[in-house]
C-alpha cells in the first residue's frame, strides 16, 4: 500500500481529532443514561457505568489508536465504517484516498 500524503496526512489528524470528539460524546450520553435510571441502586449503576466504560475504552483503543502514517488508510476506513467520519470529512481527501478506503471496506465486507 502507498504512503498517504503529508497534505492528507494533515487532514487525517483534524478529522481523527473531531471524530474521536463525536465517540467521546456518544460515550457521555451512553453514561448519563446508565447513571440516571432509577430502577438500579447507586452501587449497580457505578459497576453498570464502570463496566461499560472499560468495554468503550477498549473500543477507543481499537478504532482510535495509534494514528500513525502506516495504518493511515486503515484508521480512514474504520473510522468511515464506524460513522465517526462523515461523508464531507471523506470528501476532503483524494479520490485515490478514497478509492483505498473503498477497497478496504469491500474486503471488510467479505
Amino acid at each position: 500500500m502507498r504512503d498517504i500524503k503529508e497534505s492528507e496526512w494533515k487532514i487525517l489528524r483534524q478529522v481523527h481529532r473531531v471524530a474521536l470528539d463525536r465517540f467521546c460524546e456518544k460515550i457521555l450520553r451512553e453514561l448519563e443514561r446508565i447513571g440516571s435510571d432509577r430502577s438500579k441502586s447507586p452501587h449497580q449503576k457505578y459497576l453498570d457505568l464502570w463496566a461499560h466504560l472499560q468495554k468503550r475504552d477498549k473500543e477507543m483503543a481499537k478504532y482510535f489508536d495509534p494514528l500513525k502514517r502506516s495504518n493511515a488508510f486503515l484508521m480512514i476506513a474504520s473510522l468511515k465504517h464506524q460513522g465517526y467520519m462523515t461523508e464531507e470529512e471523506l470528501a476532503r481527501f483524494s479520490p485515490e484516498t478514497r478509492e483505498t478506503v473503498d477497497v478496504i471496506l469491500g474486503v471488510a465486507r467479505l
